[in-house]
């Protein structure tokens, strides 16, 4: 083979390797046409029955998009350290949760939505009353601040899916008295967690039914103050 033929067939031999290594490359490079199918989150489903459509007496509970709500309100059991006896209540408004003492150190947790009222009440009272769909009457004060909207219900409103006070309301008292604080449901769902323009301490009215059911009149409840506020949950 003479010196010219040998150079070639050296060209030739790095050029086939070369469109080789190529056709390897572009192979592990290439794509699949098909892209896979990315599945939106879904919501446990327990949690999904858990706030769905329900029929309670004669009135109809609507259900709540739980793929809307922040996940720390939904209902749930949590780790709880306190001196306090199981089946007490005790309400943190500023960190907007209300806590049901439970046995070995657990607590059920249900966000709330708090106003004013809500923070205005420190200390121990009694559950002295409990209704189911109550009737709900405007404030004198609430109808100054907002004639248009209360003054046509100065009269009241009776209990029902359109009641401010929803579906239950378990009333605060000291000493025999009414302290006028109310933990009770809500038709603003989207009010949970949030501070409110109205009430005291508000649940979701499929959350306000889970309390009302668990807890008898005479149960008490403990109402947290700043200084408080997050201490207890693990």
């Amino acid at each position: 083979m003479t010196p010219a033929n040998a150079t070639l067939t050296r060209s030739g031999l790095r050029l086939g390797a070369l469109l080789l290594l190529a056709a390897g490359i572009s192979a592990c490079s290439q794509t699949d046409p098909v892209r896979p199918k990315i599945e939106t989150p879904k919501v446990a489903g327990s949690i999904a029955s858990m706030y769905a459509p329900m029929q309670d007496g004669e009135e109809t509970v609507p259900g709540i998009d739980v793929s809307k709500m922040d996940p720390k309100n939904v209902r749930q059991v949590v780790d709880y350290k306190t001196g306090y006896p199981p089946g007490t209540i005790v309400v943190d408004p500023y960190a907007r949760f209300l806590y049901l003492v439970m046995e070995n150190g657990k607590a059920m947790r249900y966000g709330v939505g708090v106003a004013k009222a809500g923070i205005e009440f420190k200390g121990e009272a009694d559950i002295a009353r409990k209704a189911q769909w109550p009737g709900w009457v405007p404030t004198q004060s609430m109808i100054k601040r907002d004639p248009e909207r209360y003054a046509p219900l100065a009269a009241g409103l009776p209990g029902g899916v359109k009641n401010p006070l929803g579906a239950r309301a378990l009333y605060l008292y000291q000493d025999g008295r009414d302290t006028l604080y109310r933990i009770h449901g809500t038709n603003e769902p989207w009010s949970i967690g949030k501070s409110v323009s109205s009430g005291c301490i508000r649940l979701l009215n499929h959350d306000i039914i889970d309390l009302h059911r668990r807890v008898p009149k005479g149960s008490k409840v403990v109402v947290l103050g700043p200084e408080e506020s997050g201490k207890g949950e693990i």
